[in-house]
């Protein structure tokens, strides 16, 4: 058997643990079990595990704030709040974004796709909006640090922020109707 058929292999079972890991963690309702769960994920991902945590924190800290506030006060004006489930929600969304995180940097998902090939377009597709973004994000920090000499201001940070959502927007709604068309160019949304 060759390499590249064991690596396809191994990667889909991955995929395979990956996926049920996400069912297996929905169906828990006990703060303490995922907070176990989401110990033993930290300690297993190696090295890699600051970077994975700090990566999970930074992309869950917005929605987790908001979705807490929200619950809190929503529960607080109705006398229903619990702190228990404020806490399961919670650590529910980091575990299941650091598997997450964990799994795209340990697997190469193309590979664990092969045998799926529409799964695996819409993957590439996927990656090369992802690469893309991170591009013209990156231009735009360089942009805005080459014409600051000093210390910006925080209105102008927030400008520079408004720039870059405008241009991402504009961009993904323009790339999202490319990819549709040449998708459905090539039957991939026939049925």
């Amino acid at each position: 058997m060759g390499q590249s058929v064991k690596y396809a292999r191994r990667a889909k079972l991955w995929l395979g643990l990956y996926l049920a890991a996400i069912v297996a963690i929905t169906l828990i309702h006990e703060p303490s079990v995922l907070g176990g769960i989401l110990c033993l994920a930290v300690a297993a991902a190696g090295v890699e595990r600051w970077k994975l945590l700090r990566r999970t924190f930074l992309a869950v800290l917005s929605f987790n704030l908001t979705v807490s506030l929200g619950y809190l006060i929503v529960a607080l004006w109705q006398g229903t709040f619990t702190p228990d489930y404020l806490l399961l929600v919670n650590l529910r969304v980091v575990l299941l974004v650091f598997l997450g995180f964990w799994f795209v940097s340990a697997v190469d998902v193309l590979a664990a796709l092969a045998g799926w090939p529409l799964a695996r377009l819409l993957a590439t597709l996927a990656i090369g909006q992802i690469k893309t973004f991170e591009r013209v994000l990156r231009d735009f920090r360089l942009a805005f640090e080459s014409r600051n000499l000093t210390q910006p201001r925080l209105i102008d940070k927030a400008r520079s922020a408004a720039a870059q959502t405008q241009t991402l927007l504009d961009k993904s709604i323009t790339s999202a109707s490319d990819a549709a068309m040449a998708m459905r160019s090539r039957g991939a949304f026939d049925d």
